[in-house]
């Protein structure tokens, strides 16, 4: 008797198991498999890598490009054919009211700060173990840097990311582990968690960016009941007559995030 309830209970696991791949839509799969790995590369990607990526036939994917394109998620890039992301996916999360709550707030801070210390300045959130850049402001300066809305990279690659990992709990951090792409290994990992404490003791991160020589990200986090929602951050042009030194500029930043901060108290955002 015993042995046949847990042959029951088998076929019950295996019955629900099935129950949630019910409903299958090859055409959508393949959609979001492209935008995906778009997502995930810096640089613009052809058809015939594409395929390759994902392990499909040019047949399989070449309408479902060319349909992206159309519906403009996706656009050729004119020099070398390959296809990247458009905004349109971040337009659409711009809309989500607790995105749009934030950046409403934060946007008359940061056109302050800009002017305040001569430098360009952006908003990044986490999305899928990415961080992806939101809203920004553009200095007035003639030698300024300033990062793209829609932006993405890989969390553990960006001082924006380490400072939103930093303000998280341990249960969400471990979520986030499994998000990253490619995945750390284990040292990889410890190092990382490491400099995230070490930025959660001083409250905010300042270092050399490791895409763009010239530039010092500094970061300081927008917090939500302790927690980090965004990370404002500039990447700070180290000319030789800067308005304001790197050390002045992180001041301004971190009393900059501490107002939004306060305002977001104020607000329901969830």
């Amino acid at each position: 008797m015993a042995r046949k309830k847990g042959a029951n209970a088998r076929e019950k696991r295996s019955a629900n198991s099935a129950n949630q791949r019910r409903y299958r839509a090859p055409a959508l799969e393949k959609g979001l498999d492209v935008l995906e790995l778009l997502a995930s590369e810096s640089a613009p990607l052809p058809v015939s890598e594409i395929v390759q990526r994902l392990g499909r036939s040019t047949g399989e994917l070449f309408r479902m490009v060319q349909v992206l394109e159309y519906r403009k998620f996706i656009e050729q890039v004119p020099d070398d054919g390959g296809y990247r992301l458009t905004g349109k996916l971040v337009a659409l999360g711009l809309d989500q009211p607790h995105v749009k709550t934030v950046t409403e707030i934060a946007l008359p801070v940061m056109r302050r700060l800009s002017r305040t210390i001569g430098q360009s300045c952006h908003l990044a959130v986490h999305f899928s173990g990415l961080i992806t850049v939101v809203a920004r402001v553009e200095s007035h300066e003639q030698l300024s840097f300033t990062v793209r809305i829609g932006y993405s990279r890989a969390l553990p690659q960006t001082v924006s990311g380490a400072i939103l990992y930093a303000y998280q709990p341990d249960d969400v951090r471990v979520l986030w582990e499994r998000l990253f792409r490619p995945p750390l290994e284990r040292a990889q990992l410890t190092a990382f968690q490491r400099r995230a404490n070490a930025i959660r003791t001083r409250g905010f991160e300042l270092a050399p960016s490791t895409f763009v020589d010239g530039i010092l990200d500094l970061s300081a986090p927008i917090l939500r009941k302790d927690v980090a929602v965004a990370a404002l951050t500039v990447p700070f042009v180290q000319s030789k007559q800067p308005i304001m030194s790197s050390e002045d500029a992180i001041g301004g930043i971190r009393h900059a995030a501490a107002e939004i901060s306060k305002e977001l108290e104020h607000v329901q955002v969830d």
